[in-house]
């Protein structure tokens, strides 16, 4: 194990998960469609009844779900936010590593590739 943090990553701990508690149940709260339409109506006043913090609200009014990590947002539950725009997680994977969607779903497919000749094996040279 190694405590060289992965770059576009946070630690999601006991500290992040207090951190997040409020955006982390907002978030949820968008299983259903009736509390993502009352979002969509008024985004202020539906981060106000979840408490959010000033830099939650922040990163909500922004999109932007690399600072909603920070915030103490589980990728979970902030996946519920990002479906509401018609987001996915390769496009927040995408996000979080600098790379258009089309280069990082390139990219899985050479780490699926390699996985497989790794496990068939095969070179782990792909």
């Amino acid at each position: 194990m190694t405590d060289t943090p992965i770059p576009g990553t946070y630690l999601f701990d006991g500290c992040m998960a207090r951190k997040g508690y409020a955006l982390n149940k907002m978030c949820y709260s968008f299983n259903d469609a009736k509390n993502r339409q009352e979002f969509l109506v008024d985004e202020p006043a539906y981060c106000d009844r979840f408490g959010l913090s000033g830099e939650q609200k922040l990163a909500i009014k922004n999109r932007s779900v690399l600072a909603l990590l920070a915030a103490g947002g589980n990728i979970y539950y902030l996946a519920k936010f990002a479906g509401i725009f018609g987001l996915n997680v390769q496009d927040i994977g995408a996000q979080q590593t600098g790379l258009s969607v089309e280069e990082f779903k390139a990219r899985l497919d050479s780490y699926a590739k390699f996985n497989a000749a790794v496990t068939a094996g095969g070179t782990s040279h792909v």
